[in-house]
């Protein structure tokens, strides 16, 4: 019996000391400890707006109250009178067409550690509209290039439904150039706006 002991002895003896191996030696002089490293890893998506760089005079894209982003047009009127705080198409036949105000803007998509990318997309919608509608409407190019818009033609009013696709596919961390504005209405009623408006447009980034 006593042969046994010494011999279990020995072997929690030698386990012991394989199993701490790592972190204490004797008789040399390097020991190996090893460390497991590890982390929950998210996927991610980011959309950021910023002021436009084409050749044309920009409207600042600025931090919302309320909202993310803002870009104020200043000053406008359906005859085109007004020069806004960017650019302007006047209306083609006063009284009857509309007046257009716009800028450009940039958009950048930046995603990372998602299953699939290549179908990328951008898209917006106003999400809250003008009280008056009739009366001014926000409007975007419908070319959805970066395409300097050459008339008030080149300009379509923004879904307040179904989101229209501003951009796609999109690749992660290109900024794109885009337009945007309001065209105001020349209306005459008992509900139009004047004085101070606004609206909300909700951009979305979908990465497929």
């Amino acid at each position: 019996m006593k042969k046994y002991l010494t011999i279990f002895a020995l072997g929690m003896m030698a386990f012991s000391t394989a199993a701490f191996a790592g972190t204490t030696a004797t008789n040399t002089n390097t020991v190996s400890p090893t460390l497991q490293i590890s982390a929950t890893i998210q996927s991610a998506v980011q959309l950021t707006l910023s002021t436009g760089t084409a050749a044309v005079t920009h409207c600042a894209v600025t931090a919302g109250a309320g909202t993310d982003y803002a870009m104020d047009f200043g000053t406008v009127d359906a005859l085109g009178i007004n020069n806004g705080s960017c650019n302007k198409f006047a209306p083609a036949t006063p009284g009857v067409s509309n007046a257009i105000y716009w800028s450009d803007y940039n958009l950048t998509p930046v995603f990372t550690s998602q299953a699939a990318s290549s179908n990328a997309s951008i898209t917006a919608k106003v999400t809250t509209d003008f009280a008056a509608p009739n009366n001014i409407l926000v409007v975007r190019d419908s070319a959805n290039s970066s395409t300097v818009p050459a008339s008030a033609a080149a300009f379509t009013a923004l879904s307040t439904g179904t989101p229209d696709i501003i951009a796609g596919p999109v690749v992660s961390g290109t900024a794109l150039t885009r337009f945007i504005g309001v065209a105001v209405t020349p209306s005459n009623a008992a509900g139009v706006l004047t004085g101070a408006q606004s609206a909300t447009v909700t951009f979305t980034l979908t990465v497929q």
